[in-house]
């Protein structure tokens, strides 16, 4: 991609921003491209497959979106997956971009290119079951082949980096794990709590925090259903590949709700719905993932409203979501969300 020529991401709009934008979304083919990127992402070979078109064609659309701020690339592997970018909310263009998205989800996909997504997945999930097939008996190296921690890393940096929030006092992580994402929280506010009902798990983040010298980290054994006993109100809440779990995570979303400020965010990342059962045995997964319609109607209930929204896939056949919501303040519209 030419850097020169690519959507600046800061607040000020470049001259050649807004053509760029209009011109990408000016061919019935890169807005197809677009469609069926709503809830995933994808390899170029794969793009060709569904749209039939050459890998040349295809190279080149995908080079247009990019440079246009309307897709954004990472690379698993030998190969380079394509997904909708998202605009941080100062960016003048952000509005526009996602308004695209939202008139592109209204019109429901072809009979025969949905045929075509239905059997692409089913490829990804074969692919799945035979890659694992051969490392079932590596217990740790079956959870990092999932989704360890650098998969998703960059993105959930860029996502929380790119969040308005309130302010800035004190981040909860839920399910720190081994505290990889702490020094990142630690870093942007000026209290972290951590929150585990794993005593081991626990006392792994707290050694990694000490490692760091991250002095503004707070340590709580106990599930979501404690925090308002430790008095908790978050600007933030990140959970990173936790919700899939745990028991209820209907509840958990009622619980994170109650300890937010108003307008405090919550990002969430975890599994899109998938068929690889044995999961639940080798990683002691309770739910296979989530569809991206079961996290929406949670937040809801809860009381939270919708935010950005980001997929991509992974080699091994599994999908990624990135959610964020809001805690709605009393100036929030009772509209549906």
């Amino acid at each position: 991609m030419n850097q020169a020529q690519a959507l600046p991401p800061e607040d000020s709009l470049a001259p050649q921003a807004l053509p760029l934008l209009l011109k990408a979304a000016g061919d019935p083919l890169r807005l197809d491209i677009l469609r069926v990127m709503k809830r995933d992402s994808f390899g170029v070979l794969e793009l060709c497959q569904l749209l039939e078109c050459k890998q040349s064609g295809m190279s080149h659309h995908l080079k247009v979106l990019t440079n246009a701020g309307l897709l954004t690339s990472r690379r698993e592997g030998n190969s380079i997956f394509y997904r909708r970018a998202y605009l941080a909310p100062a960016n003048p263009l952000r509005e526009l971009q996602q308004q695209l998205f939202a008139t592109l989800d209204v019109e429901p996909l072809p009979g025969d290119l949905n045929e075509k997504l239905s059997e692409l997945r089913r490829e990804r999930a074969l692919a799945s079951r035979d890659f694992f097939a051969d490392n079932a008996h590596k217990f740790r190296a079956q959870q990092d082949l999932i989704a360890s921690y650098p998969v998703y890393a960059e993105q959930v940096g860029q996502l929380l980096a790119n969040t308005p929030l309130p302010d800035r006092h004190l981040a909860l992580e839920v399910g720190p794990g081994e505290g990889e994402f702490l020094p990142a929280l630690a870093k942007r506010f000026k209290q972290v709590v951590a929150l585990d009902n794993a005593s081991k798990m626990l006392e792994q983040a707290r050694q990694r925090a000490q490692e760091q010298r991250l002095s503004n980290v707070e340590f709580i054994l106990g599930d979501t259903r404690r925090l308002k006993e430790h008095k908790v109100l978050a600007d933030c809440i990140v959970v990173n590949m936790v919700l899939h779990h745990t028991p209820s995570p209907a509840d958990i979303f009622q619980d994170l709700s109650g300890v937010l400020v108003p307008g405090g965010a919550l990002l969430v990342t975890d599994l899109c719905r998938h068929e690889q059962t044995w999961a639940r045995e080798a990683c002691g997964d309770l739910w296979q993932g989530f569809e991206p319609d079961d996290l929406s109607l949670w937040a809801g209930d809860a009381g939270l409203k919708e935010g950005q929204s980001v997929y991509f896939a992974l080699r091994n056949g599994f999908q990624i979501q990135l959610r964020q919501f809001f805690k709605r303040s009393s100036s929030d519209p009772l509209s549906p969300v």
